[in-house]
């Protein structure tokens, strides 16, 4: 929903010095969710946000944001920061031998907000809108979450939904929600202002224009034929719901009618999934294309690994709450096949900017990608529009108005 901020208000906001807006996560990995905060960090008007990060661990996203941004690491325990979203347990999102631990720590972040100047929380994960919230509370600091995941049972247990959607009632003043699917989840009272949907953004120049350098990767909209060799992959961190699993087994399919194309699995298991990951790089040799698949690892040069595929697959078997890497493909003029379901089908105009397919179906994502390999013309078409309402809708210029606005509203 739209936030109207009157002129008088925002030439007042702009007249006064940048207000000290504290970001809070739970974790330094560079997931899909600390990605996109990294990226509103870096694109919002320093003449009106000074902000400053507070991260519970070291880790990428830490040394990202040094460069740039005043950063600190205030640890918390191992045992709060590693713990899955879809272990979260009992009547809590942490274990009760670590409540004592992380009441401490709320004290600790709530002094260190106070004694930083602070005027505005902004929470960016389902543990830090609980500690960052309750820190901002007992500083008397207004706090806004930034709601990345769906709070449903097929996504959470259903404790931790229940818990969830009645603190998003009372310790935010106000709530963004990174797609309509999530804000959907959360279930808000019917009237509530205090909440809107802002989705996240990636940029459209520079890093994720397309590569046309003739003798390298190039989109196949600036082919009259197929690459002898289309290479098709999947990007993201290694999960069982991510889908790498159906990706393989689309692969498979795939290959007996383009036994020369090539799958790439661009990503690595980050929250305790090694069994996963061992379990899918055995999948190819059992289904007989392991010579047709690469696992790349994590890979940080996202727009590098992007510009080296024909086509690009999102396979997740639950709803995304948005889909960070599909408006990156899309950036990147590349035709996208997407699981239907979440945030997803608000990015994608099926068969218009990419093809939806059933989640959990590889049958039906391989006759999609066979679709778009034998059809050159409708590929470059797809990833033509693709990139087209990228620029219309989901830039990140687009996305940091969109927070900033916010911020008038709740400073007002």
């Amino acid at each position: 929903m739209a936030i109207a901020i009157p002129l008088s208000s925002q030439l007042a906001f702009e007249a006064k010095p940048p207000i000290r807006v504290l970001f809070f996560d739970h974790t330094a990995a560079l997931g899909g969710g600390e990605i996109a905060l990294a990226n509103l960090i870096s694109h919002l008007d320093t003449k009106k946000i000074k902000p400053v990060v507070v991260l519970a661990a070291e880790g990428p996203l830490a040394d990202r944001l040094r460069s740039t941004t005043e950063t600190y690491v205030l640890p918390l325990p191992a045992g709060v920061t590693g713990q899955k979203k879809d272990g979260l347990g009992f009547a809590s999102l942490f274990r009760v031998r670590e409540a004592l631990s992380v009441f401490r720590y709320v004290c600790q972040l709530a002094r260190f907000m106070r004694s930083h100047d602070v005027t505005l929380v902004h929470t960016n994960s389902l543990k830090a809108d609980i500690i960052g919230g309750l820190a901002a509370r007992l500083a008397g600091i207004p706090v806004v979450w930034h709601v990345r995941d769906r709070i449903e049972d097929d996504y959470l247990p259903k404790c931790v939904v229940r818990i969830f959607r009645r603190l998003a009632r009372v310790i935010p003043n106000y709530v963004i929600a990174n797609s309509g699917a999530t804000l959907r989840s959360l279930r808000p009272r019917k009237g509530t202002r205090n909440i809107s949907v802002i989705s996240s953004g990636c940029e459209l120049g520079g890093k994720f224009a397309i590569v046309h350098d003739g003798a390298g990767p190039a989109a196949l909209a600036d082919r009259t034929e197929l690459r002898h060799e289309p290479h098709v992959g999947l990007v993201g961190r290694i999960s069982p719901w991510k889908g790498q699993h159906i990706f393989i087994r689309a692969a498979a399919l795939v290959h007996r009618e383009f036994p020369d194309a090539r799958f790439f699995i661009i990503g690595a298991a980050l929250f305790g999934e090694d069994q996963y990951d061992q379990e899918i790089r055995r999948l190819p040799g059992q289904l007989g294309i392991e010579s047709m698949v690469k696992f790349t690892g994590f890979r940080s040069d996202v727009n590098r690994a992007l510009a080296e595929l024909d086509l690009v697959v999102h396979a997740s078997t639950k709803g995304e709450p948005f889909g960070q890497v599909i408006i990156e493909a899309m950036a990147a003029g590349k035709p996208v096949v997407a699981t239907n379901g979440g945030g997803v089908p608000e990015i994608v105009d099926d068969g218009q900017t990419g093809i939806l397919v059933p989640m959990g179906d590889a049958e039906a994502m391989a006759h999609a990608i066979c679709r778009i390999l034998s059809d050159p013309a409708e590929a470059r078409a797809l990833g033509d529009r693709a990139r087209k309402r990228v620029a219309d809708h989901f830039t990140l210029e687009r996305t940091a108005r969109g927070v900033e606005a916010v911020y008038v509203a709740m400073l007002q």
